[in-house]
């Protein structure tokens, strides 16, 4: 060994050294002996591999001295006192951005979290009868109102929701669906792998591009537990293609007394042809269709939390809320809570336009976006920034979250381009604030798009870019 690692090594405090060093500096009552002590110990370890690893030539190496040592260990126990998952500032104008928890929640849904969890509930306590209920009545009623569902049931998010359909309806036989919509989402959510976890026997039938209806009467037979029709979600095929319509699957479904099931995916409750986007069929449209299952998400589309929703006959829901695998995949009384506050606004669809954010965003004219830019921009060529110049110019919103594929929406951005630091560094810098700034780069500048910031945030962002400007020095500006 290398004589200097040796003394370097030496030179490592032992644990009872930097527990009597935290102790004089009055931080052991930060959290539990036991806890300082490992923290301790896996430092001291993290030190030991670094001088281990070190090369004769490398500049800038030098172990911290016993005080030294203690700030790090200080520094990482703050850190657990400080909460990880955080509020952001989303400006990449992505709407349902998966990364940063895709859809916000209406006032209405946070204040119904917040009452429901300051002191106990009736989650499972039927009021009326003065007897035990369940959790998922809250719920049902409404959810059957506004889709024209026989029944209803909600688990943890849609993936668990398919899951658990799977599982009820197909375990040990076949589950038939189109090639072309054997997708993958985000987070590596396959169908197959699904279909393979729930028990069922995935049966492909037709092309990529091109599948009829004869292709499922062709694969009918006496394995046959379900008819599986799946929304392509996060892409299109275009060009030559040919799918079979619900109705027409419903129809087959029915000749044969096999159950079908329509996976939606992001759950869309009103028509947005209507506000100039793509028209995504409506939770109502498949019902009207006579399906007998489907599911779909409460964090996208419908604006809510992560939730899984199952609708559907009555007979079939049955069979699935009698499933054990559906005890494991309930929803808390959180998500309960959140969601009923966000189907009440769906009573009136123009008050869900306009209160559910997600809505909001995808729906808002140009003209409210631009509004909303010329005031940020103005706010912040009053906060005299020095080393960003502010501009305007428009772009393209997406809805994000597997949701409209391919749909641009017009936005306007607000553009900063650093005068001092790359647009690389700007980026990070922003990123690293106490309150984040998500925002997106473009050559050598970076952009804000208005239409996933609102006006109430507008108090977090000049005074994040004086922190940004006032911490960047000249020599910041090859970054």
């Amino acid at each position: 060994m290398d004589d200097r690692k040796r003394e370097w090594l030496k030179q490592l405090p032992k644990i009872d050294e930097l527990l009597l060093d935290l102790e004089k500096k009055g931080f052991l009552d930060r959290a539990p002996r036991p806890l300082v002590k490992e923290t301790c110990r896996s430092t001291v370890e993290n030190w030991r591999r670094k001088i281990m690893a070190w090369k004769e030539g490398e500049r800038g190496f030098s172990p911290p001295s016993t005080a030294g040592l203690a700030e790090e260990i200080i520094l990482s126990i703050e850190g657990l006192h400080t909460c990880r998952l955080r509020r952001v500032i989303n400006a990449t104008g992505v709407i349902l951005h998966t990364n940063l928890g895709r859809a916000p929640l209406a006032a209405s849904a946070l204040d119904r979290i917040i009452e429901v969890s300051r002191g106990y509930s009736n989650l499972e306590f039927d009021l009326e009868k003065g007897e035990r209920g369940l959790r998922y009545d809250h719920v049902r009623d409404i959810i059957c109102r506004l889709t024209g569902a026989e029944d209803a049931l909600v688990v943890n998010n849609n993936a668990a929701a398919v899951l658990l359909v799977l599982n009820t309806l197909a375990l040990g036989g076949e589950a038939i669906v189109s090639r072309g919509e054997l997708i993958e989402i985000g987070g590596e959510f396959r169908i197959p792998e699904v279909m393979e976890r729930s028990g069922a026997r995935l049966r492909e039938v037709g092309a990529t591009n091109r599948t009829r209806l004869k292709d499922y009467q062709k694969a009918i037979g006496a394995d046959t537990r379900l008819l599986m029709k799946v929304h392509t979600s996060n892409f299109r095929i275009i060009g030559f293609t040919e799918e079979v319509d619900l109705k027409s699957l419903v129809a087959l479904g029915h000749e044969h007394g096999i159950p079908v099931m329509n996976d939606l995916g992001s759950g869309c409750m009103i028509d947005l042809g209507l506000h100039g986007l793509q028209r995504e069929p409506t939770v109502e449209d498949v019902v009207a269709a006579g399906v007998d299952v489907a599911t779909f998400s409460g964090d996208k589309l419908l604006g809510g939390p992560q939730a899984g929703i199952i609708i559907g006959k009555a007979t079939i829901l049955e069979k699935i809320r009698k499933n054990p695998l559906n005890r494991a995949l309930r929803i808390d009384k959180l998500t309960l809570a959140a969601l009923e506050a966000t189907m009440i606004h769906y009573l009136n669809p123009e008050r869900a336009r306009k209160d559910l954010r997600v809505l909001k965003a995808l729906t808002e004219p140009l003209d409210g976006v631009a509004a909303r830019a010329k005031k940020l921009l103005r706010k912040l060529k009053r906060a005299n920034l020095e080393g960003i110049r502010f501009s305007l110019k428009e772009g393209m919103s997406a809805a994000g979250g597997g949701s409209l594929p391919g749909q641009e929406i017009p936005t306007m951005l607000v553009v900063m381009t650093p005068l001092l630091m790359s647009a690389v560094r700007l980026e990070e810098k922003l990123r690293l604030l106490e309150i984040p700034i998500i925002a997106r780069i473009a050559a050598a500048d970076v952009l804000m798009d208005m239409r996933t910031v609102e006006e109430d945030e507008f108090r977090f962002i000049p005074e994040g870019l004086k922190t940004v400007t006032s911490a960047a020095p000249p020599s910041e500006s090859l970054r």
